[in-house]
């Protein structure tokens, strides 16, 4: 996304300083609540959507359709920011200075070179920051909202581990859903049900998927072609799991019931994600800390003196309790037991990744301090039941939080007074 962050930007920003000749800035499209949506901010984003539908070779629904979609976008935006707003959520510029480099880094552009690409366009890198400011506001409240909404149980994480065990199949998924207002009325539900059956005559008959979702779906990805990445079954609704285990890449479901409504997905990918094994090795050290007395170059003379004696036989164990600052390990003899590897200080990492077993480091220098350490052996460990356990928790918060999103925009919207002056708004 954020790859292609800057094209769109771009050219939203362009029509959006354009003069009041090409673009009616007058005019208002949308009331929301105490908010309104002006047919400048409309037409820019229909241009930043239809240039997005082609760069991904998505064929652009007719105008009427992406209109009411886009607008449907911008209602959504403009009510999940005054609730940011509301909630008090900020990002500070050395977050906002961040997320500009990386935007500049994934288009292998400088500050400078993303500086001049703004100009070369008429504008300027503050316009630039605002809307990135607004990206991550969003992204915010989301997480936010989901912490709130979102909890997984003991039971729930072993219930999955059961249900999933040596099924790791991920897939790259499509979806297109028809929602269904909370406390739906047995009519209003049987129609979005023939809504959905709808949308899968028409895939039925050869439209592509991505086209029908923009110009159908209800789901906040809908103008990205119903583009949902990658995800293990275990991440959807259970309905949704079953189905698409018995699909092969190019297949869709038949309209699925879940808590968001009506929905169908498409298979692009699959894949097996290779098994895991994490390097860790048993280690014992010796800290000594530096402070006001102690200097780093009385810590690093006195841990040279310290590994001479051990070279000449010392007992690793007896000056570790005598010397070491870290009181953790010191009574154990300076013994921290097996330890990932990966896992370890910067600093720490690079003085032992490489050291034979059996071996005395040179005194070398982490964030705790300075050390000497041993690596007395080395292992491969098949840390499946640790990585599948946090797998499961992963999983079960994206798949609640997939559900809990969509019912989340839904109580936004039909809460708001929402005035659409399209003419064929909903």
């Amino acid at each position: 996304m954020i790859r292609t962050l800057i094209a769109s930007l771009l050219l939203t920003w362009t029509l959006a300083t354009a003069s009041a000749d090409e673009v009616p800035l007058e005019r208002i499209v949308a009331l929301v609540n105490d908010d309104v949506v002006l047919a400048s901010e409309l037409e820019a984003e229909l241009a930043s959507v239809r240039l997005e539908l082609q760069q991904r070779n998505v064929r652009i629904p007719p105008d009427p359709e992406l209109r009411r979609q886009v607008l449907e976008r911008l209602i959504m935006q403009t009510l999940q920011l005054n609730v940011a707003e509301q909630r008090g959520i900020r990002v500070d510029s050395a977050t906002l200075d961040r997320a500009v480099r990386r935007i500049a880094d994934n288009n292998r552009l400088s500050l400078a070179g993303l500086r001049d690409a703004l100009l070369a366009q008429g504008l300027d890198m503050a316009g630039f920051r605002e809307q990135i400011r607004r990206e991550i506001v969003l992204s915010r409240l989301r997480e936010q909202e989901m912490q709130r909404r979102v909890d997984v149980t003991d039971q729930e994480i072993e219930q999955f581990l059961a249900r999933n065990q040596g099924q790791n199949r991920e897939y790259r998924l499509g979806q297109i859903l028809v929602s269904i207002p909370e406390a739906a009325s047995a009519d209003a539900i049987e129609a979005a049900r023939e809504e959905a059956r709808a949308v899968a005559a028409r895939l039925d008959n050869g439209e592509s998927f991505a086209r029908v979702a923009a110009a159908v779906s209800d789901a906040r990805n809908a103008l990205e072609g119903g583009a949902i990445g990658w995800r293990a079954s275990a991440e959807l609704p259970a309905a949704a799991a079953d189905a698409i285990r018995a699909l092969d890449a190019g297949q869709y479901t038949a309209p699925l019931r879940t808590p968001a409504g009506f929905q169908i997905y498409r298979v692009s990918e699959i894949r097996d994600p290779d098994a895991r094994l994490i390097e860790q090795a048993k280690i014992r050290h010796i800290l000594i800390q530096t402070n006001e007395v102690v200097t780093a170059e009385d810590a690093r003379l006195r841990l040279e003196s310290l590994r001479n004696r051990l070279m000449r036989g010392a007992d690793f164990a007896e000056l570790a309790r005598a010397n070491s600052d870290d009181a953790n390990s010191a009574t154990s003899g300076g013994d921290l037991g097996w330890v990932s590897t990966g896992s370890l200080p910067e600093g720490f990492r690079a003085a032992v990744s490489e050291l034979p077993a059996g071996t005395l480091s040179e005194p070398f220098r982490s964030a705790a301090g300075w050390h000497i350490a041993e690596v007395l052996e080395r292992r491969e460990r098949d840390a499946s039941e640790e990585i599948a356990r946090e797998q499961a928790i992963r999983a079960i918060r994206e798949r609640k939080a997939e559900e809990e999103i969509e019912l989340w925009l839904r109580e936004l919207r039909e809460e708001a007074y929402v005035e659409s002056r399209l003419g064929n708004g909903r």
